[in-house]
């Protein structure tokens, strides 16, 4: 089940991190430490891995206190935004950036240097590699002393009493005397393009430390708090358990990979769920809160293929009255959320084990099994589309139950991915669970081939780093002939579909790809049929393409989009469909353009790409007034068609697909002359979804700015929603544009007008999906239903935090 490990070894030497350190707030956990003597308070640089626990309250990293007036680094509690602020906030700066993203690990590097002569870069704060846009900003005067560095307290976790973090830390250097930037402490890696860590090799100056918190032998400043510099500025833990148990705080997640320490699933808080319950302990704990029932699922989801293991402690009220408050199971990962009238078991797409002893699908116990009560053990085993529930080291069910030989299995038969999922009921009913995923030692020994769920035990996706597949790539018009490159990192590929969109203007979308030839364009937002464009895109190049002076893509000045995807090396001839069509497909990428001519009756088309598509995007080329018909497998079936150009709703026809999904082979047309108009030229954009690369589905609205959680499986490069259920426009959202979150740059492949931006169209673009943050009908109307596409940055088994 271990995936290689290779692809993170390649440029980083190996480099491990082996633990980090769980910060209870709910435990007040904190480290301590005042220097014997003062460093260089003017110039100084922090840097630390960070995961996320507990969302929307002040959490510190780090600050140095005289007891009335601090300075602090920290995440602020009104947006999550990063701070650093001095002698309390008389100086500081903001990131334009919200930092909300809990399923993965940033880097974080702060420093100050009030000697720099030049005020905006006396304080700087970078976030994996790249430095941070600034708002609020008041910066300190030339050669301002800091409290940090002075003899006075230093903590990690708090400022003062107060503004506990929450969450895991690992790898913390400080360096007093220097200010240095992240290629100190990380670097690209070659093959994934993403930030990794490297070893910091450089001094340390007097008060600079070293924290890895590798050795949990014990709960001193000598073994978990233990400076790994040299200089012996060990730091005093407190509140920290390194006892076997639920309270233990040395695990092994963490932002490298070894055959152990990976990065670890926890609840999701950002789930979106309408009765989520009360997160703590850095996600590890559930309990109680709101109306009715409270669910949690897992931020990693499982595929039904693999083999993993977990357990659930209660630790509180379980069971409360009449009992069957609390569901232990899975739930398919593609659904959305769950009301406070469900829980895991009711529905077709959820497996429970209630407090009662019920397992439950389909709100119906298939047998009944030992109840459970506080201090019990649920252990829970899925492998291969089977499904194990276990209590105390004992596995439950008729028959003689063994996930290890794969007999007796309380459910069989699922397929998908699927996320560890609990139901708690609200306070005082429901029960408190602490979760183990494995990073920390479990209870009980998992069965023979099961493991735990981390993203290095995630299957390993054919596409490492979406850039060497698709781009979105900003450039500025020149007015003449101008290439431009998608090139990202050392990741560049040969497009063979560009869509160029203005940003700065109103102007058509242009569509060309390298099966219809150069300078032959399409326009999304209308009907129109294919022109020649002499000075559109004149080459398709090996990193990118080539425009003339078209002045809808090449205006002086004027800003511009261009979204690439490759198909392939060549155009062939296919002939697996009733009609004969040339396809220029790349499997890999799940991505082909197919060219025919319609017949005018039912037929087939060959696309090229060995697995059924789950969206294609057509249009016939010849007529003028003929709309951009769309299939996507999450409208209601196969008789289901909805327009790239228009902003109606889905409607159900069966002159467009005939009624017929798509297979492995071909996709099916009508008699519509929108798909299939007799002797007229057609084309038509294939994609199918490839783990960890593209993701097509659905969701449905919740009418809060605490939207819907989308699972990808990947940080999302480009992502295209539409609402199917009413009119509305479609909105294209990409990293390019919107380099953070929150990203609300917008644009409509259905309208020629220019990007358009507000705080009413939030999205979260995160390391393993997305999450709507807006209530707006567009995108989050309450029981609204939306289809969506995303491509990716990178695997979720690689990627940091966004």
């Amino acid at each position: 089940m271990f995936a290689s490990k290779d692809i993170f070894l390649k440029s980083s030497g190996g480099y491990q991190i082996s633990r980090s350190v769980r910060l209870r707030s709910s435990a007040s956990a904190y480290f301590n430490r005042t220097p014997a003597s003062a460093g260089n308070r003017r110039t100084w640089t922090w840097s630390g891995w960070v995961k996320l626990g507990v969302l929307g309250t002040d959490r510190v990293l780090f600050s140095a206190t005289n007891g009335t007036t601090f300075d602090q680094l920290r995440y602020s509690s009104s947006d999550n935004s990063l701070q650093l602020g001095l002698n309390n906030g008389t100086y500081n700066i903001n990131t334009s950036a919200l930092f909300r993203d809990p399923s993965s690990w940033y880097h974080v590097l702060f420093y100050c240097d009030t000697t720099n002569a030049t005020s905006t870069e006396r304080m700087q704060i970078w976030v994996n590699g790249v430095r941070q846009a600034v708002t609020a900003a008041v910066y300190p005067t030339l050669n301002y002393d800091t409290y940090i560095n002075s003899t006075n307290a230093h903590q990690i976790g708090r400022v003062g009493t107060s503004g506990y973090f929450d969450g895991y830390l690992t790898e913390i250097n400080f360096i007093d005397g220097q200010a240095l930037t992240p290629s100190s402490f990380g670097e690209t890696n070659t093959v994934t393009g993403v930030w990794q860590p490297k070893k910091y090799t450089g001094t340390y100056g007097t008060n600079g430390f070293y924290l890895n918190f590798s050795d949990n032998s014990g709960v001193t400043a000598t073994t978990i708090g233990k400076d790994y510099s040299g200089n012996g500025n060990n730091w005093t833990p407190n509140n920290i358990s390194v006892t076997a148990g639920v309270t233990y705080d040395s695990m092994i997640d963490s932002p490298t990979v070894s055959s152990v320490s990976s990065n670890y699933a926890v609840l999701n808080p950002i789930w979106g769920n309408s009765n989520p319950p009360a997160f703590s302990n850095a996600n590890l704990t559930a309990s109680p809160s709101g109306s009715g029932y409270n669910n949690a699922i897992s931020t990693i989801a499982m595929p039904s293929t693999g083999y993993w293991y977990a357990e659930f402690t209660a630790t509180a009220n379980v069971p409360f009255g009449g009992g069957n408050n609390n569901s232990i199971g899975l739930t398919l990962a593609t659904r959305a959320s769950l009301s406070g009238s469900d829980y895991i078991g009711k529905y077709s797409d959820t497996y429970g084990y209630l407090d009662g002893g019920g397992l439950y699908n389909n709100n119906t116990a298939s047998q009944t099994v030992a109840s459970y009560a506080t201090n019990d053990v649920i252990m829970v085993a899925f492998g291969n589309g089977k499904l194990w529930w276990g209590k105390n080291g004992t596995w439950l069910g008729t028959g003689s139950p063994n996930p290890a030989t794969a007999t007796s299995p309380a459910f069989s038969g699922l397929s998908g991915d699927y996320f560890f999922a609990l139901t708690t009921y609200n306070s005082p009913y429901g029960g408190t669970w602490a979760i183990n995923f494995g990073q920390r030692p479990f209870t009980y020994t998992p069965p023979t081939g099961f493991v735990a769920l981390n993203t290095q035990n995630l299957p390993t996706p054919t596409i490492s780093n979406g850039a060497t597949v698709m781009a979105a790539t900003t450039y500025t018009g020149t007015g003449s002939a101008l290439t431009i490159a998608n090139t990202v990192g050392s990741a560049s590929f040969q497009p063979d579909l560009v869509w160029v969109k203005g940003r700065s203007g109103a102007t058509d979308h242009a569509w060309y790809d390298a099966v219809r030839g150069v300078q032959k364009q399409l326009e999304s937002n209308n009907t129109g049929a294919e022109t020649t464009e002499t000075t559109g895109l004149t080459a398709f190049g090996s990193t990118g393409f080539t425009v003339g002076a078209l002045a809808q893509m090449n205006t002086s000045a004027a800003t511009y989009v261009a979204w690439q995807w490759n198909a392939g090396g060549s155009t062939v001839t296919n002939t697996s469909g009733s009609i004969s069509s040339q396809v220029r497909a790349n499997a890999t990428a799940g991505f082909s353009v197919v060219t025919y001519t319609g017949t005018g009756a039912n037929a087939t088309v060959g696309h090229g790409l060995s697995v059924a598509p789950k969206m294609i995007i057509v249009k016939n080329r010849d007529n003028s007034a003929g709309d951009w018909a769309v299939y996507h497998a999450s409208l209601t079936s196969a008789s289901y068609y909805i327009k790239l150009n228009l902003t109606a709703a889905q409607v159900s026809s069966a002159t467009y697909w005939n009624s017929t999904a798509p297979t492995s082979t071909v996709f099916t047309v009508g008699t519509n002359g929108d798909v299939n108009q007799s002797t007229q030229k057609i084309v038509a954009y294939c994609f199918a979804a490839v783990a960890g690369y593209s993701a097509f589905g659905s969701y449905t609205g919740n009418g809060s700015t605490d939207g819907p959680f989308v699972f990808t499986n990947f940080r999302p490069r480009w992502v295209m929603i539409k609402r199917t259920d009413a009119i509305a426009s479609w909105y294209v959202y990409d990293t390019s544009r919107a380099t953070y979150n929150t990203t609300n740059a917008w644009l409509q492949p259905d309208t020629a007008a220019a990007e358009n931006s507000a705080t009413t169209w939030e999205f979260d673009l995160l390391s393993n999906g997305f999450k709507v943050r807006n209530s707006g009908a567009f995108s989050n109307a309450s029981g609204g239903t939306y289809i969506y596409v995303a491509f990716a940055e990178v695997p979720f088994r690689y990627a940091n935090a966004r």
